[in-house]
């Protein structure tokens, strides 16, 4: 029975999110039980890709992203994948009409980590929407079952949540981006002298970016507002612990929060979200 195969289809996906990403992998735990499903495959699609482009060196990056780009299509058009991550995707994508443009833009910021090691303005704006602000939009339809109208008003905070995720992603990772792939997305930073006014400019765009996401997740249904308003909790606080730091500090680690951590952050934004403490 293709049930079955489908029911391992996401559990593939369930274990590739907790395997990559303890912060998400809570995050999805604080959604209704429907939601996490859908969630968990959205996750393993966009890994997938992530994973070619950032980690598989010695391999033919090009060839496997097209390929995958390919069997992703395949995937959605015969609603059917023998890749169990991208079977569980496709079957969300019908579910929820994620829209082909989205994953379409998602994968062409993809294709850019292989081609461009810096970024202009108006490339920076292109790689946000499709790596991050996309993503956003593809959950944003699940959460949001089909209702166009809450979809079309919740687009735009749904897009400066995902956008601020990416950022505050760029500022953790700049020390391996730069050092170990030879990327730098912020466009005019000179990494080799990052300033202090650079790194605040570049903090003061995320503040306004956490600002507008949490009216817009304050507005979710409660299906998925405690999930979503936990990964925008555990963001905010490692993007503080980054804003503590002199530029010269995170240039040369990777700025984390630790496990415990994460599972205290769980407990206090369940009671901040709960009491309005925000």
């Amino acid at each position: 029975m293709k049930q079955l195969f489908d029911e391992l289809s996401v559990e593939c996906s369930r274990i590739t999110t907790k395997k990559y990403s303890t912060s998400f992998s809570l995050g999805i735990l604080f959604l209704h039980k429907q939601m996490r499903s859908p969630v968990y495959a959205i996750y393993g699609f966009v890994r997938f890709a992530d994973e070619i482009v950032d980690s598989f060196h010695g391999f033919d990056k090009i060839y496997l992203l097209a390929d995958f780009r390919k069997q992703t299509y395949d995937a959605i058009e015969n609603k059917i994948s023998l890749n169990p991550i991208l079977n569980s995707f496709q079957e969300v994508v019908h579910r929820y009409n994620i829209p082909l443009a989205l994953i379409e833009a998602f994968l062409e910021s993809m294709e850019m980590d292989l081609q461009k090691k810096k970024y202009n303005t108006a490339e920076y704006g292109k790689y946000i929407y499709g790596s991050a602000e996309a993503v956003g939009l593809m959950c944003l339809c699940v959460f949001t079952e089909g209702d166009k109208e809450l979809y079309t008003q919740l687009k735009p905070n749904a897009m400066k949540l995902g956008a601020a995720f990416q950022k505050v992603n760029f500022l953790r990772d700049v020390k391996a981006d730069n050092l170990e792939l030879g990327r730098t997305y912020f466009p005019n930073v000179d990494l080799t002298n990052f300033s202090e006014d650079e790194k605040r400019k570049i903090e003061n765009d995320i503040e306004k970016d956490f600002k507008e996401a949490l009216k817009g997740i304050l507005q979710l249904p409660l299906t998925s507002r405690k999930g979503v308003f936990l990964a925008y909790y555990y963001y905010h606080i490692l993007f503080k612990k980054i804003k503590q730091l002199p530029p010269h500090k995170i240039l040369q680690q990777r700025i984390r929060i630790s496990d415990l951590e994460k599972y205290l952050l769980l407990l206090k934004s369940r009671f901040k979200l709960q009491l309005h403490l925000l």
